[in-house]
């Protein structure tokens, strides 16, 4: 059956293609999960447990510089001072699988924003899917950069920070692995959301309700936010936090940009008309 024109189509017929596009991105992660799956001792020693291991590209990288400028430094540690366990019968199998969908979330995630674009662009000008093309691979790369950026930033530094906090030295952190995969997958995925800031506002100016005069008033106020996600994501010491909030705080000045070139084009557009 053809697929009806978007302007005759009721609030029931939008749910129901709205379902279906739920339906493909569901099949596609549980297809990229079961990949995963089945690759995930490589995944778990490759990946997920990489930064237990000081030769870790970031503790490399800070080690190198804290010597370079003289400060000791504990990322130059022969080990990290911590020891991941399971507690629990179902620990690694639930953690197996946890992972497994997360990876098929991650790189899946250029198909799951194509089927969203797939369910908003009917309801868009010629003019306006014109000019959103690059949507898709835009958005793809800006979270997969924010996973990285997660993975490598901000998972180092939290794990080196709370490996080596210590209360007293009776206590010996024996992580549990759960604990452990709730860190990485938090900073990763987390990250991962953040860096989709330019495209949030891009949209949201669209609808009219950010312009980028509210965005420059209220820039004071988003620094305080951007300093108290910092430090939500990353452990509570000034240096973590000020490498974390750089990068946001730039995404910040690229939406007012990105708000500012929605606002012209509107503008421009609305004379056009008259």
């Amino acid at each position: 059956m053809a697929k009806k024109d978007i302007n005759e189509m009721s609030f029931l017929d939008h749910l129901e293609d709205l379902r279906w596009h739920l339906i493909r991105i569901c099949i596609a992660v549980v297809i990229v999960a079961t990949l995963a799956f089945i690759f995930s001792r490589f995944i778990f020693d490759s990946i997920i447990f990489a930064p237990l291991h000081m030769s870790f590209p970031t503790y490399h990288f800070l080690c190198e510089t804290a010597n370079f400028i003289g400060l000791d430094t504990t990322f130059c540690a022969d080990e990290m001072p911590m020891i991941i366990q399971n507690r629990t019968m179902a620990g690694q199998f639930s953690a197996d699988i946890w992972t497994a969908i997360l990876a098929g979330f991650v790189i899946s995630f250029p198909y799951i924003i194509y089927q969203l674009w797939k369910f908003i662009s009917p309801g868009l000008h010629s003019s306006e899917r014109k000019h959103s093309r690059g949507f898709i691979i835009i958005s793809s790369l800006l979270f997969f950069l924010g996973v990285l950026f997660g993975y490598y930033i901000v998972t180092p530094l939290s794990l080196n920070f709370l490996a080596n906090y210590s209360i007293s030295d009776l206590v010996d952190n024996q992580i549990d692995i759960s604990s452990y995969i709730a860190l990485v997958r938090s900073s990763a995925l987390a990250s991962g959301l953040i860096f989709e800031l330019p495209i949030i506002i891009y949209f949201l100016t669209k609808i009219g309700l950010v312009t980028p005069e509210i965005l420059r008033k209220y820039r004071k106020y988003a620094l305080v936010i951007v300093l108290i996600l910092s430090a939500i994501i990353t452990p509570p010491d000034i240096a973590s936090q000020v490498i974390v909030a750089i990068p946001i705080l730039i995404l910040y000045q690229v939406s007012i940009y990105i708000s500012k070139i929605v606002v012209k084009n509107q503008k421009r557009k609305e004379k056009q008309h008259v």
